[in-house]
């Protein structure tokens, strides 16, 4: 996969999770931080990076350097992602499903700031694992990265979109109501 440009994208960073870490030498500790930095353009691009520096501004700034180059393109479908998936890193297991339009961002830790830098404005997300925020994020990015559009998979199962997906036909005719009955 080629890698994206960040230079060309107006992205916008924000740090989830900051963490302190001692190493204890001989001489006394000798003490460095983490600073795990998400950016994204709020358009469909998004990235996750992890700095270790032994000042916090430091290590933010090796963080958003990660990011930039852990961009990943993140296919969206009226507002939401285009379907339901399971991802897992380390311990943490992250489950994230499409919701209707109004719904919001129903997603707690470090997948509520991946989502809204990455422009999904409706998604359920749960995690099932381990409550580590760092791969938490690294699981909501691998799953990012294995969603796929409507077209690629009725491409690669030889039928149209509308075979696939009868119900976005009904709900653009304005024939669905919020429940998704017709």
């Amino acid at each position: 996969m080629a890698r994206i440009n960040a230079d060309t994208l107006n992205l916008e960073e924000r740090v989830v999770r900051t963490n302190k870490v001692q190493k204890t030498h001989k001489g006394g500790r000798t003490l460095s931080w983490n600073a795990l930095v998400v950016v994204g353009d709020k358009n469909g691009f998004v990235g996750a990076g992890l700095g270790k520096a032994r000042a916090i501004p430091d290590a933010i700034r090796k963080g958003v350097e990660a990011a930039k180059k852990s961009l990943v393109k993140v296919p969206i479908e009226h507002g939401t992602i285009p379907h339901e998936i399971v991802a897992q890193s380390g311990a943490a297991q992250i489950l994230l499903k499409p919701a209707s339009p109004g719904t919001g961002i129903v997603a707690g830790s470090s997948v509520r700031v991946i989502m809204e830098l990455a422009g999904v404005h409706d998604v359920l997300g749960k995690s099932l694992g381990s409550s580590n925020a760092i791969n938490i994020a690294w699981a909501t990015m691998q799953a990012l990265q294995n969603l796929k559009q409507g077209e690629e998979i009725a491409q690669q199962r030889g039928k149209s979109v509308e075979e696939l997906t009868p119900w976005l036909k009904k709900a653009a005719d304005g024939k669905v109501d919020g429940n998704g009955a017709a």
